[in-house]
């Protein structure tokens, strides 16, 4: 056997967990894509996906996952809600029932790429300090001609100072030790408003979790008509701003970062038009 074949069998033994969440609104098809693309299609496969059915859902969805149940059996753990409780909470629900040390995040609309889970894993193993490490993505248009690869930092302290900005890790991507709950806490639970990820990362980095990136595209996220759009509104406006305030204050980030916040706020409220441009030249 050569090095590279014993490295994926030895990558084979290590047992993680994927954890999901799926509510009415997510087509079926979306779903079936990310199911494929985190068992059919991966070099290293989960022994466990939690998958949180979010409330009552479509009977194309049920059956899908249905599909999926017969197919996978006892590594398809499903754990239903009877009311859709919001991501935060569904989240929080399933990290307390997986069984591994690893708990990989993934979203049902979006695509992980064939070697994401060797490639965190090999990370995650070698780096026992970090706590969560993330992957660049890359947003793709479903129903609109766009294309982007959005990059991050990759050590510690420049994951810190470009949180300043924004969020240091695309959630959807995140590969998370356990110790980082132990350490930080679950979610933070605001309803149904989603920016659930930004004061975790937050108590991640005050609770001196270890963050870091690997410079791979390990998820492909689908990008609809309504993108830019949905991104927006004065309710989410003034929700983020409150969380970018906390984040500054609790981090102790300075003047630059309130600047920041109130540039992101602008965004926020612009037309659709206007933030596509927006986003195109001031992400990733």
């Amino acid at each position: 056997m050569n090095k590279g074949n014993s490295s994926v069998h030895y990558k084979k033994t290590i047992k993680f967990s994927v954890l999901m969440s799926v509510y009415y609104k997510e087509t079926s098809q979306n779903f079936n894509r990310a199911m494929q693309s985190i068992w059919d299609e991966q070099t290293v496969k989960p022994n466990e996906i939690v998958l949180i059915q979010d409330g009552k859902l479509t009977d194309e969805l049920y059956r899908v996952i249905s599909e999926w149940k017969n197919k996978l059996s006892s590594v398809l753990k499903l754990i239903l809600l009877e009311e859709n409780s919001g991501l935060a909470s569904a989240l929080n629900e399933g990290v307390t029932r997986i069984t591994n040390d690893y708990i990989v995040r993934m979203d049902t609309d979006d695509i992980s790429t064939p070697q994401r889970f060797e490639k965190q894993l090999d990370f995650m193993n070698k780096n026992t300090d970090i706590d969560v490490c993330g992957t660049y993505i890359k947003e793709f248009g479903d129903t609109i001609e766009y294309s982007k690869v959005v990059t991050y930092p990759l050590t510690h302290n420049a994951m810190l100072n470009f949180f300043k900005k924004r969020n240091p890790i695309a959630h959807p991507s995140a590969f998370f030790r356990r110790s980082f709950f132990e350490k930080s806490g679950l979610y933070e639970v605001n309803g149904h408003i989603s920016n659930e990820d930004t004061l975790m990362w937050m108590r991640g980095f005050s609770s001196n979790c270890k963050f870091a990136n690997v410079d791979f595209i390990g998820v492909e996220m689908q990008v609809g008509r309504d993108f830019f759009g949905r991104r927006g509104g004065f309710k989410k406006m003034t929700f983020d701003f409150k969380n970018r305030l906390t984040v500054n204050k609790r981090l102790h980030f300075g003047l630059v970062a309130y600047f920041y916040a109130i540039a992101v706020a602008i965004v926020n409220i612009m037309p659709a038009t206007l933030k596509k441009i927006a986003y195109k030249y001031f992400r990733g």
